[in-house]
């Protein structure tokens, strides 16, 4: 018994000395290039941007902080992500389990009849065999090749993406419930200018037709005329159909049916937001999307650690002891006990090329993740050269769609005094008047669109899951 103890404990302590030959390789960051991610006039020189803003800095608007509050709470995109992380978790916890021996219990009884003709039979006056065994097993494998240390890294890498996919799903979350809320209330002050407009229209047709008495127009400009507020009838229509449909999209957001979006006015809000970018490389730890196929890549190239060590040798130590009895009563008795222990080596020689297939996948499943990384950061620089772009038109236009509105209204508010004076037709007035009404609706849109372009550029840097 004790020359088996030292056996035992030699081959063990070989086992132990042997993990320090690990095939499995440590993980690098591969070489991906960082510095001309995104297109910009503007070279970044420091680490400055928008993104290490929280979403509360950057939207001030309490109505809307407590839309988006509500969101990250109720969003059952949200939820599902607390699940998936939580299954995440659950892997994790067993991969650290891997290093530990399995252990487990067991009671049998056995009762054979045996054929008169056998062996045994013959000598049995009954043929009957009864044997009641309680067993305990425990397997441990020693970790030679690496093989439980990158199951365990690829369980912790699965994990850190699972947090990091929820981050990008906040992200995108805290940006579509801000682009959504500035848009609603856009279609609220292009409705006011609409309802505005359409007193004005009623007044217009009440003086083409007072013109008409008076012989200074005929009755195809009364029909223009009112053909025109009908127009601008359907566009409040139009206008109110849309903020309705939007209220619902909000809603399912915030994880509730369709309901009245509580807002505040367009005209009182103010997005306050320094547009820095900082350097390129900053992507690959603000944006949750890149972080994410970041541990997809950990995750597979672990899984190739896992493949590669199934080509070596396994060391494993079974044991099994207990109570073996073929008489109930003395089942539990001392000489009823009885114990092996196996230890090996394993080499897999034959195995109709299951190992090397698995290897092969394995290998072409982390090229792939490789790729997707690579795209998943080029699609961010893309993004942050579209937001940018969009950001610094919407500004240019601003000004230019104010100046050009600006003479618009002007020239309506002529043609009205100009047509009693006989000085312009109908076909004038009426042109003007839709030139200034579709310029004052492109003014607002603009003007969401600039913030727009301000809450993408603060999505695509990686902002709003802080």
């Amino acid at each position: 018994m004790k020359s088996t103890i030292i056996r035992i404990i030699t081959i063990t302590g070989i086992s132990v000395v042997m993990q320090g030959c690990f095939v499995a390789k440590d993980y690098k960051r591969p070489d991906v290039r960082t510095e001309d991610l995104y297109r910009t006039e503007v070279v970044a020189k420091d680490s400055t941007t928008i993104a290490n803003l929280t979403w509360n800095q950057l939207f001030t608007d309490p109505i809307l902080q407590g839309h988006i509050n509500k969101g990250i709470q109720n969003n059952l995109d949200m939820r599902i992500a607390l699940q998936t992380i939580a299954a995440s978790e659950a892997n994790l916890k067993q991969g650290k389990a891997g290093y530990f021996p399995t252990f487990s219990l067991g009671a049998d009884w056995t009762h054979q009849m045996l054929s008169k003709n056998s062996q045994l039979g013959a000598f049995l006056p009954d043929r009957q065999v009864d044997q009641y065994q309680f067993t305990g097993n425990l397997s441990w494998e020693a970790d030679i090749w690496g093989k439980i240390r990158s199951t365990k890294r690829a369980a912790g890498a699965q994990y850190l993406q699972s947090i990091a996919a929820r981050q990008a799903i906040q992200t995108r979350l805290v940006s579509d419930i801000a682009s959504m809320y500035f848009q609603l209330m856009a279609l609220d002050a292009q409705l006011r200018v609409v309802d505005s407009t359409l007193g004005n229209r009623n007044k217009s047709v009440d003086v083409i037709r007072s013109l008409k008495d008076a012989g200074e127009t005929n009755e195809v400009g009364v029909k223009q005329t009112e053909a025109q507020l009908y127009q601008t009838q359907i566009i409040a229509e139009d206008l109110k159909n849309s903020i309705v449909l939007l209220e619902n999209s909000i809603s399912i957001l915030l994880g509730e049916s369709p309901r009245k979006i509580e807002r505040a006015r367009f005209e009182d809000q103010k997005v306050e937001a320094d547009i820095k970018l900082g350097v390129p490389a900053q992507l690959l730890s603000k944006r949750p999307d890149v972080i994410a196929a970041e541990y997809e890549l950990v995750n597979n190239f672990e899984l190739v650690n896992v493949a590669r060590s199934n080509f070596y040798p396994t060391f494993r130590v079974t044991a099994s002891g207990g109570f073996q009895s073929i008489d109930l009563k003395d089942w539990f008795s001392a000489n009823a006990i009885f114990a092996n222990v196996v230890t090996g080596l394993t080499q897999p020689i034959f195995n109709q090329r299951r190992i090397r297939t698995q290897h092969e996948i394995a290998k072409a499943n982390q090229e792939t993740a490789f790729l997707q990384f690579q795209q998943t950061l080029l699609t961010a620089g893309r993004e942050v050269s579209d937001a940018l772009q969009e950001y610094q038109n919407e500004s240019t236009k601003l000004d230019i769609r104010f100046k050009q509105l600006e003479s618009l209204r002007n020239a309506a508010n002529y043609s009205d005094e100009l047509l009693q004076y006989g000085m312009v037709n109908y076909l004038e007035v009426l042109t003007a008047k839709d030139q200034a009404l579709n310029t004052e609706l492109n003014y607002i849109d603009n003007q969401y669109q600039k913030y727009n372009a301000v809450i993408t550029l603060y999505r695509a840097l990686g902002g709003g899951w802080q």
